[in-house]
Parts: C-alpha cells; structure tokens; sequence
C-alpha cells in the first residue's frame, strides 16, 4: 500500500516536521497504477442509476422529483406532477442517454419517480427498470436501446406493475430470462417478471434481518451455477441463504459475516468472482460497511470498515474467510474487470448512505487479485480528485475503462456544499491499459454474434507481438449500478483452446460457451480476448437457448 509519509529530519537539537504532503502527494500519484480522464464536464444529471447498452451508449438517471436539473428536456415536452412538492411543471431531464462514441448527451423523459428503484437487463437487450418513491412505487419501464443516431426513450408500461411496491428492492435474471425482484422497504416478499401465477412471494430472511435502521435493503443477490440455475445467494444485514426461487424456499443458510451490517444504510458492496474451469464453483466477496448503527445516530466521522468477507457459496460446508482492505471504505462500488480482477472504487471513510451522511471521500481505487495469497490481494491504485460517494455509480465500458458518475449528498441538487451535487462523468483506466501493454493488447476481427449454450465456436484475434501463453475469452454482463451494488453483474471465462496462428498476427481461438442459463443468463455480455492480463476492446455477442 502506497501511503502519504511524512519527512522528519533533524535540526539543531530537536526533530522538525517538514510538510511535504502536496510533493509527496505528486510523487505517490506518479508511482500508482492507473490513470484518470474527465469525460464530460456538465451531463446534466446526477447518475443515481447508471447502465451501458450494446449500442455502446450509457443510460444516467436520477429521481424525477428532485426539482430542476441541470438539462432541458426537448421542446414543449414537460413532466406534469400536481404531487410534486418542487415542480408541478417539470420541464428539465431526469435521464440522459450518453454516446461513447462521440460524448454527446440526449436527454430523456421519465414520467414517474425512480428514486432509489432497480433495474435489469433482460435477454433481449431491453432494460427492465422496477419501483421507486411515491408515483413509481408499483411502477415498471422499460428502455430499448437504439443505435445513437435514432430517438429511443422510456416507455412506462401501462398494462402491468409490480404486485408490492418496492423501494431499495434488488434485480437478478434468470436463467429463463425472468426476473426475480427482491425485497425493498417495508417489503419483505419476492416477485418476478413477467409476473408469475402466485403473485408475491413471502420471503421470511428479509423480515429476519431487519433492524432499526432497515439493514436489509438492496439485498446482494447472486445467481449460483449450481442446480440449473435454481439458487440464488441472497445476502442482507450480516447474514445469507441459498434461496430456491423454483420453490420459493430457503434450502441454506450460510453462517453470519462478521464486521457488522453490510447493505443498505451501511453501504458495503459486493461482487461475485469470475465463474470458471467447470462451472460449478461460485465465491462472493464482500466488502466494507458502517459502523454498526451509525445511519440512526447520524455518525457522520464514524470510522468505516475495511473488512472484507469471501465465501465459496456453493461448498458442502461454505465458511467466511475474512481479510482487510488498506482503507475502511463504505458506498465503494464492485467492477467485475476482463481480467478476472475486482476493482473497488468510490466511496468514503466514514459514515454511512444517506443524505448528508458522509465524510472523508476515499478517492484511492483498490485493485482486488483473487488469486494472490491473502495479505497480497489488494493493490492501492492512482487516486481520483473528485469525491464520489453517495448515489454514484462506477460501470466497466466495452474498451475496459471504468465509467465513473454521479454522487449528490444532497436531498436536492446542491453545489455550494463541501461535497457538491457531481455532474462530471470521468473514467478510470486500469494498468491494463497503459501504453507500455498496447503492444500486447489483442483485437477481435472475427466473432460470432449470437452464440447458443455449449456450442463450440472459432474467434480470431491480431495481436502486434506473438502470443506466448493462452488467450481467453472472457465475457461480462452490463448490470444496473446503483448504491454500491451491480445488480446482474457477472464475468464468465470460457473454455478455450491453445490460439492458433492464422496468418502474420492473427490467431485463431476455439471457444466453448458455457453450458446454460445458470452460468450465462440469455442476453448481451461483452466479450473480450485476454492476452497476459491485457483485454481487448470487446464485442457484443448475445448467447441464447
């Protein structure tokens, strides 16, 4: 771990502090791995809920009812709310649609409140978006993504909503391509979509790990390779079941995490490690979190952890083994890299979620390698200069940066603060990306763009120096970030074969796609070839039945 030393030094009879911290600062940022870039100085929203589409744009949305933002909606298209206690007439955009390509910003009209609600892509590409406050509370969207030259907006579907209303609820697909929503405030069930016969399902953990200040909202939800997809790690407060949603039974429970709670206020994150080899093997990982009741007393300083529990959830006999991050951390965010590696980003070092509820950003990235010994896991990378912390979101980007967004402390849109509402959007580049690796980086030419499970198919890839070792395959979903948690968020490695040379440069890789839903969901992943830790830009594929 890199860390600011202060400089003594002796003079005449005592020992004098220089402060050196602004050159040492320098020094310790010029020594870190990674880089920074700001993308976009002004979107125009606060990114609450942050999701990258297969057309390579990026969908930003915030609450509707948080008064003016910063971007006008289209001419003559307003928002008409008489409940609305900032703006009856709302004419400005709560949604944006972002171009990678070029850095433009579309705006995009949502009608009702989308605080603190859930999202999922589903296997056709669409974005499913679920619940809120207020109007949104039993509400369902839907977003198409469209190539960036055409119009495609939000559509609120009038013909089905959700059973219970869910505020701070959580999203996973299914291997059938159904999504499973679990939990949120107050609601203590489960329910899909499309929505299935028995309406909303009684989920009793839920209830079981509440507290005084509700611990158990935007429950960590997994899908296990195990079963044909029939089980889910479902994680809130401090504890986890295997829950069969076939059943709608709990048929695990996993012994308690230590370290105190974990979601929702305590703002933890996790993630779960790259599913690989056989398949059958699935490890979360879960880290930072509040001091125990520090929402509710309004702990602002309370220090955060810096705890991180990892566990083999679909072992016989499954147990936590615990290690320390270099810095407590609490709303960090999880990005599963191409690599197979974990970056953990944004965040403070103390507090906890909630409005005015944080303090001292943790603007050090961490480098999580699964594979090292422990002690040996974490690497503290180049910080960032804009504090992130509550309601902001990190996703990774087809070109493997990490797309960064969002943060407002604030109940309104407020930027005469310490901390001020952020409408910059930057990105993260990870040391895979320096220029000293360009010449190592692979490019796909050629890739099939559906794929169906266990078929066996050929990618070929250029790459400027020869390959020395086996280059993977690798493929991530794009979930749905919001409040320190990807909801669908996954990297699968496929089986492949040695690459074979295909011409000056090129290589041909045969690939096996993963033998079901359980391990892949249907749907769109980024697929990228992986060259001695250094990702290509990746290619869309859809992998379906």
């Amino acid at each position: 771990m890199a860390e600011l030393i202060p400089w003594y030094y002796t003079s005449g009879s005592g020992i004098v502090l220089v402060l050196q911290t602004i050159f040492l600062f320098s020094i310790v940022r010029a020594d870190l791995p990674g880089s920074w870039e700001l993308i976009v100085q002004d979107a125009g929203i606060a990114s609450m809920h942050t999701a990258v589409t297969r057309f390579n744009t990026v969908i930003l949305l915030d609450r509707t009812n948080i008064g003016p933002s910063r971007k006008a909606l289209d001419r003559h298209r307003c928002r008409r709310d008489p409940k609305d206690a900032a703006l009856k007439r709302d004419c400005y955009a709560h949604s944006v649609l972002f171009d990678l390509g070029t850095n433009q910003i579309r705006p995009l009209m949502i009608q009702t409140d989308t605080w603190c609600s859930s999202g999922q892509f589903l296997s056709d590409g669409s974005l499913l978006q679920t619940g809120g406050d207020k109007d949104g509370f039993k509400k369902i969207r839907k977003f198409e993504p469209c190539d960036p030259n055409e119009t495609c907006d939000w559509v609120e579907l009038q013909d089905t909503e959700l059973i219970t209303g869910r505020w701070y609820a959580s999203n996973q697909i299914l291997p059938d391509g159904s999504v499973i929503i679990v939990g949120g405030r107050g609601t203590n069930t489960v329910e899909y979509y499309p929505p299935r016969e028995n309406g909303a399902v009684p989920f009793q953990f839920l209830a079981d790990v509440e507290d005084k200040q509700m611990d158990n909202l935007y429950p960590y939800v997994h899908l296990l390779p195990d079963d044909d997809g029939g089980n889910l790690f479902i994680f809130a407060n401090s504890r986890a079941v295997k829950y069969d949603h076939r059943i709608n039974a709990v048929v695990k429970e996993y012994p308690p995490l230590d370290g105190g709670p974990r979601n929702y206020p305590s703002g933890g994150s996790s993630a779960m490690l790259a599913i690989q080899g056989d398949f059958t093997t699935a490890e979360i990982l879960i880290c930072g979190g509040a001091q125990s009741g520090a929402f509710t007393a309004r702990a602002i300083d309370a220090p955060a952890h810096g705890t991180c529990g990892r566990i083999v959830a679909t072992a016989a006999d499954p147990v936590w083994v615990t290690e320390e991050m270099p810095f407590g951390r609490i709303m960090g965010d999880m990005v599963n890299l191409p690599t197979g590696e974990i970056l953990i980003i944004n965040g403070a070092q103390a507090g906890s979620q909630g409005f005015e509820m944080g303090s001292d950003p943790c603007l050090y990235p961490l480098l999580y390698r699964p594979d090292q010994p422990i002690g040996l896991r974490f690497m503290t990378l180049n910080p960032g200069t804009v504090p992130r912390m509550y309601h902001s979101t990190a996703n990774l980007l087809p070109d493997g940066r990490i797309l960064l967004a969002g943060s407002n402390p604030h109940y309104f849109y407020k930027f005469n603060a310490e901390f001020p509402t952020e409408l910059r959007i930057e990105a993260f580049s990870p040391e895979y990306l320096s220029p000293d690796r360009a010449n190592l980086r692979p490019e796909i030419q050629e890739i099939p763009q559906i794929i169906r499970y266990g078929e066996v198919f050929d990618v070929f890839v250029t790459v400027p120096l020869l390959v020395v070792g086996i280059i993977q395959m690798n493929w991530g979903s794009a979930p749905f970030a919001t409040h320190s948690f990807s909801q669908g968020q996954r990297l699968v490695k496929l089986t492949v074969a040695p690459s074979v040379p295909d011409g000056v440069g090129r290589y041909r890789i045969q690939c096996t796609a993963p033998p079901n839903g359980a391990v892949s969901p249907p749907g769109y992943y980024m697929a990228f070839a992986v060259n001695q830790g250094v990702p290509s830009i990746a290619r869309w594929i859809r992998i379906v039945s």
